[in-house]
């Protein structure tokens, strides 16, 4: 996730409204298009909707507006989406947690992402970035697995918290490697980042603006992006795969929503201010020069790929026996 700092560095940079094609439709509700944001004002999601609102304003004719809906993880956010008039007036700007791991972490859900929400675009990805500390002396994931397997249950990798994705991140890659490292869950991924560097834990799944000006100044060594794509902000880093741990891909996602039920012609006017948005020369700057990857897509694409995240996050949580407090 994005630091306070970072996120408003990121806010400063957002466009302001520019010459784009109008892509509303006869019959489109002339009102403001409110964009709930499931997380507090300042965080990542909050400087992405306020990345893209203006944009999408200017292609539709009509303000877009971020109305700030934190709690629970998002659940809160998505929730009051779920219920909202299906209209068109009224998108939600979810990720990863709140679609996809949540659902089956709690016993009970007050929405069914299948049945309340309405696909419109995949938004945006945020990589991990897998970072040791400097007291190890490794210097790639091979040498990371050998040292693990030389000392079973000894190395410890942090996370911002149970059932948090830096901790699924962390699992998957345990998993898939076969070694025995130990889980610490911290409160937030900052004082995990601050234990990391002084040693206290080994190494740390990170998204990649939380750590990218230590990997840069060289106080964290970076091993591997889980991209299937190296980053131009990190373009020294390997993926992965390159780095011979070919299946761990793992990514913090944002993407737009509206309630189930909204006509599929607003849909569409919906999407296409989304993907016009995503296009913007200066938004996707903006956007990658922070760590991330611009999606776009279809809603048939995104369902697709929430039913295939959902798989997935779903083996790793039955697998690595995660349970949240």
């Amino acid at each position: 996730m994005l630091t306070r700092r970072q996120s408003l560095a990121l806010l400063s940079a957002a466009p302001g409204l520019r010459v784009l094609p109008a892509l509303a439709q006869p019959g489109f509700p002339d009102q403001p298009v409110r964009m709930i944001v499931p997380f507090a004002a300042g965080g990542p999601a909050d400087i992405i909707a306020r990345l893209l609102g203006p944009v999408m304003g200017a292609t539709l004719r009509q303000p877009v507006v971020v109305d700030s809906r934190s709690g629970a993880g998002g659940m809160v956010g998505v929730e009051a989406a779920a219920r909202s008039r299906p209209d068109g007036l009224t998108t939600v700007l979810a990720s990863t947690g709140a679609l996809v791991v949540l659902p089956q972490l709690m016993p009970r859900m007050a929405y069914d992402v299948q049945k309340d929400l309405a696909p419109i675009t995949h938004v945006l990805s945020v990589p991990q970035v897998l970072v040791v500390s400097p007291k190890l002396g490794v210097k790639s994931v091979a040498e990371l697995v050998a040292l693990a397997k030389r000392q079973p249950g000894k190395l410890t990798y942090g996370s911002a918290g149970n059932g948090s994705s830096l901790h699924l991140a962390g699992e998957l890659f345990r998993l898939r490697t076969g070694i025995d490292i130990v889980h610490v869950p911290y409160r937030g991924a900052a004082p995990a980042v601050t234990d990391l560097l002084g040693g206290t834990i080994d190494m740390l799944l990170a998204d990649v603006p939380v750590v990218v000006s230590h990997v840069r100044g060289g106080a964290l060594p970076a091993l591997a992006i889980t991209a299937e794509r190296r980053l131009p902000s990190l373009p020294e880093v390997p993926t992965m795969a390159e780095a011979g741990a070919r299946e761990v891909i793992s990514e913090t996602w944002y993407a737009l929503f509206a309630p189930a039920g909204t006509p599929p012609d607003r849909i569409a006017t919906l999407h296409a201010a989304a993907v016009a948005a995503l296009r913007d020369a200066e938004t996707r700057r903006n956007l990658a020069d922070q760590g991330g990857i611009v999606a776009g897509g279809s809603p048939e694409e995104l369902a697709a790929f929430i039913r295939s995240e959902t798989t997935k996050w779903g083996e790793i949580i039955r697998l690595a026996n995660i349970r949240i407090d």
